[in-house]
C-alpha cells in the first residue's frame, strides 16, 4: 500500500511540529508550510492525500486556501484546524467544502481518528495510466506518441500527454479548467488565463483527430469543462 502524504498548514511551530510527529510515527508522510502564502502554493502544486489547514495564517489566509483548493481538487480531503471562539470561521469552512475539522487545543488521538476517518470516505484517485485508448487509436502515454488503426503515427508533446491522462483517468468526470490548471499545470487559477486549456485542447483534438464540431474523445461542457468520453479500456 502506498504511502500516504498529508500536507500541513500551521503557523505554530510547537503545534505543527507535534503534528507531524505523531502523523510520521502512524507511517504518514508530512509536507507543511508555517505561512499562508506557502501553504497556498504547496496546496495547489504538490501531491498529497489530506490537507490539515489552519484557518488563521500570516501572509494569507485559510479561507481563501480552501476556496481555491475546492476549485482546482475538487474531491481533495481537507480537515480545517479552528481555536475555540472561531466558530463563524469554521461554518464558514465547512460551508466551502471542508470535510472536517478540529478544534484546538485537540488530542493527538481525536485528530489520527478525524484523519483516518476522512480518509476512509474520501475517493480513491485515479490509477495511473500509460496507454489511452479511443476511436481510432492509441495514445502511448509513456512513449509520447498517438499510433492510429491506419499506421499513422503521430507525437504528443509532454504536455498534451499529461493532459490526456488526467482527463482519461478521470474519464466521465467534468473536469473544470481550474482543475486542469492546478492539477496538471501546477499553477494557481486565479493568476492564470484559462484560456490556456482551451488552447491545449484544441492541439489534442487535433492530434487524437477528434472533430471539434462533433467529438467523440473530449467533450466540452458548457461552463464547467471538459470530459473524456472515448476508448473501451486504459491501461
Amino acid at each position: 500500500m502506498a504511502v500516504r502524504t498529508i500536507l500541513i498548514v500551521e503557523d505554530d511551530r510547537a503545534i505543527r511540529q507535534g503534528i507531524q510527529d505523531a502523523l510520521q510515527f502512524e507511517g504518514f508522510q508530512t509536507l507543511d508550510a508555517a505561512d499562508g502564502e506557502t501553504g497556498m502554493e504547496l496546496a495547489l502544486r504538490r501531491e498529497y492525500d489530506l490537507l490539515l489547514l489552519d484557518l488563521i495564517l500570516p501572509r494569507g489566509d485559510g479561507l481563501e486556501i480552501l476556496e481555491a483548493v475546492r476549485a482546482g481538487r475538487p474531491t481533495q480531503p481537507v480537515i480545517i484546524m479552528t481555536a475555540r471562539g472561531e466558530e463563524d470561521d469554521r461554518v464558514k469552512g465547512l460551508k466551502l467544502g471542508a470535510d472536517d475539522y478540529v478544534v484546538k487545543p485537540f488530542s493527538v488521538k481525536e485528530l489520527l481518528a478525524r484523519v483516518e476517518a476522512v480518509l476512509r470516505r474520501s475517493p480513491e484517485r485515479p490509477t495511473d495510466i500509460d496507454r489511452v485508448t479511443f476511436p481510432e487509436g492509441v495514445a502511448d502515454l509513456s512513449k509520447g506518441e498517438i499510433r492510429f488503426e491506419d499506421g499513422e503515427r503521430v507525437e504528443l508533446p509532454e504536455r498534451e500527454g499529461e493532459l490526456l491522462r488526467y482527463l482519461a483517468t478521470n474519464t466521465g468526470r467534468v473536469v473544470s479548467r481550474d482543475e486542469l490548471l492546478a492539477r496538471v499545470w501546477r499553477l494557481n487559477p486565479r493568476r492564470v488565463e484559462t484560456r490556456t486549456i482551451d488552447v491545449h485542447v484544441g492541439r489534442l483534438r487535433e492530434r487524437l483527430r477528434d472533430d471539434p464540431s462533433d467529438p467523440r474523445v473530449i467533450m466540452t461542457v458548457r461552463g464547467k469543462g471538459y470530459t473524456f468520453q472515448a476508448g473501451d479500456e486504459t491501461e
